[in-house]
């Protein structure tokens, strides 16, 4: 079993110019390509047409050919690459810039899960003490427990101290009207300092 260090993980070594000369690809031939294309639909074209008894004028139907085939040729410049499978994505190191908008994202669904109780309780104050106060409650607890090994029904006055008379009185008595945004910034503020 071998031993390989992160540094040998992470290291990128430029691969090497190919040595000897690169053949030279002609630009004439996708123009003689899209010649010779545009020469049999105007062949076809020619012979269905006449087929059903319409006269064209030969100049005005290679025009519309060359016109069909270059915006054909131009959309397909413009066009965005095919999208990548999703089970065969290559890891190259480096982000390629692009965001799967359709994937559940973590951090949106956390603040989705905030931001609509907040939301609804701007309207009534009941229901930020039904719902967002006992989130509060458990994440202060929660944050208590991990950093100190208590919780406010474990060791009520040690979670006071640890609280703060304000967040303690914030946490255990509701208030009568949903906090304002300001309030409610420095009450996070200071659970965050536990």
């Amino acid at each position: 079993m071998s031993s390989t260090s992160i540094d040998d993980l992470l290291a990128f070594e430029e691969e090497a110019a190919p040595a000897g000369p690169q053949p030279r690809r002609s630009r004439a031939r996708p123009v003689l390509r899209s010649l010779a294309w545009a020469a049999a639909v105007v062949a076809v074209l020619l012979v269905g047409l006449r087929a059903v008894g319409l006269q064209i004028s030969l100049p005005v139907l290679i025009a519309g050919v060359l016109a069909v085939l270059a915006v054909r040729r131009i959309t397909a410049l413009l066009a965005p690459p095919p999208p990548q499978p999703a089970g065969g994505r290559v890891v190259t190191g480096e982000e390629d810039g692009t965001y799967n908008w359709d994937t559940r994202d973590a951090l949106r669904t956390a603040i989705n899960r905030w931001e609509r109780p907040l939301d609804w309780s701007t309207t009534r104050a009941e229901r930020f003490t039904d719902v967002v106060l006992p989130r509060l409650g458990e994440l202060a607890d929660e944050r208590m427990r991990l950093k100190h090994g208590v919780t406010r029904e474990s060791d009520p006055a040690r979670a006071r101290v640890l609280l703060g008379d304000r967040l303690w009185t914030f946490l255990e008595i509701p208030p009568r009207r949903t906090p304002s945004p300001r309030d409610l910034a420095a009450i996070v503020a200071e659970l965050e300092k536990i």
